[in-house]
Parts: structure tokens; C-alpha cells; sequence
């Protein structure tokens, strides 16, 4: 006679669960980033609307199946080439000095120019991790200076630090003692950014030193 004891169907289930949880791990980082991609992509290549199809309720809609896209990254290709060299790029200067002294039109022009400008080109500002004890001296938190003098604002021996939100692209602008920011030199900024948005779950390429005594 068989003693073995038998699997009751709530183990069963269990294991089916656990399963789909398995599954679910391994597919759905790759279902989002590639459904990610293409709205990125999608999104740029209907922009440029070269062909249209028209729908059953007499709407349009942009087919361009890439094409679109393919157009506007060379066009931006040739953009900052013809911004690189010297005789071109005194034309492009002389149109952003237009812009940002435009009445009504450089406020919004400076803005969104500083904001891109922080993330690229030569005036990047997410390039400085630090570790910031803002509210206890043994409690850390992950920014990046921004500006390595406040006195414009009457802080003298301040700096400023930007500290991005958890799960979030937004962020708080701090004003901070420079004796109270420690420099994280051995981090990539993209992989401290990285860690600050996943809420320290996405550990840095570097082994991550330990506060320095």
C-alpha cells in the first residue's frame, strides 16, 4: 500500500501562483520597456504626418510606419552638426539671443532651454552626486549640486543641491551647508539618479562605499 501522502489542490494552486508570479517577473520588463519604446517612437513619428490614412468614422490617422521618425532624427542630426560648426553656428547664436531677449517669448524659452541644458550639453547640472544630511546628521540623502555657491542669495559657504523624489522626476531644491554634503565621486551620476528613482532598489554598477569617517 502507498503511504505517500497526498498533495491537497490548494498546494497545487499554490505552486500554479507561484508560477504566474515567476512569469510575470521575467515578461513584464520587457513588455513595458518594449511598449515604451514604441509610444516613444510612435509618438515622434507622428509628428510628421507624410501619410494619412482615413478611418471608418472619417478621422485621420499618420501611417508613416517610421519614416517620420527616421526624418526627424537625421534632421536633428544635421541640426546640431550645422550648430557645431563655426559659420553656421553664429546664425543659430544670434536666433537664441533673439529668443531670450523676445518680450513674452524668453521667459518660457530660457526655462525650457536651462532645463534641457542640465541633462546635456555643456552646461550639465546632474553630473555631481552627493550625500546630503538634511534633517539628522546620520540620515542621508541622495542629490546633485546644482550650484557650487549660494551667496547670490545671501548664503554664504552654501551650495545648492537638487534631491529627485523617489518614483518620481520631480524633485526639492535645497539650500545646504557645505559641511553637511559629502561628495559621492565613486558613483556614475546616471546609476545615483537611478538608485534615487527606483527608492534604492537599483543598485549602482560600483560597490558603494561606505560613509567615510
Amino acid at each position: 500500500m502507498d503511504n505517500q501522502p497526498i498533495k491537497s489542490d490548494g498546494w497545487r494552486w499554490k505552486k500554479i501562483f507561484q508560477y504566474f508570479l515567476q512569469g510575470l517577473l521575467v515578461t513584464a520588463p520587457v513588455v513595458i520597456t518594449g511598449y515604451l519604446l514604441y509610444w516613444f517612437v510612435s509618438s515622434i513619428d507622428n509628428l510628421l504626418p507624410i501619410f494619412q490614412q482615413k478611418g471608418p468614422d472619417g478621422s485621420f490617422a499618420t501611417r508613416n510606419y517610421g519614416l517620420g521618425f527616421v526624418i526627424i532624427i537625421v534632421a536633428l542630426i544635421v541640426v546640431g552638426y550645422l550648430s557645431s560648426n563655426f559659420i553656421t553656428s553664429r546664425l543659430f547664436s544670434l536666433f537664441d539671443q533673439f529668443l531670450e531677449k523676445a518680450p513674452g517669448v524668453k521667459f518660457i524659452y530660457s526655462s525650457i532651454k536651462d532645463f534641457f541644458e542640465a541633462f546635456a550639453g555643456n552646461k550639465r547640472k546632474f553630473n555631481k552626486p552627493v550625500a546630503v544630511a538634511l534633517h539628522q546628521p546620520d540620515v542621508y540623502q541622495i542629490g546633485f549640486v546644482t550650484d557650487d555657491d549660494a551667496s547670490e542669495f545671501g548664503f554664504e559657504d552654501y551650495i545648492t543641491v537638487y534631491i529627485p523624489f523617489s518614483y518620481s522626476f520631480a524633485g526639492q531644491t535645497f539650500l545646504v551647508p557645505r559641511q553637511r554634503v559629502r561628495p559621492l565621486d565613486h558613483i556614475k551620476p546616471a546609476d545615483a539618479m537611478k538608485y534615487v528613482v527606483s527608492g534604492g532598489i537599483a543598485e549602482p554598477d560600483q560597490e558603494v562605499a561606505g560613509p567615510k569617517g
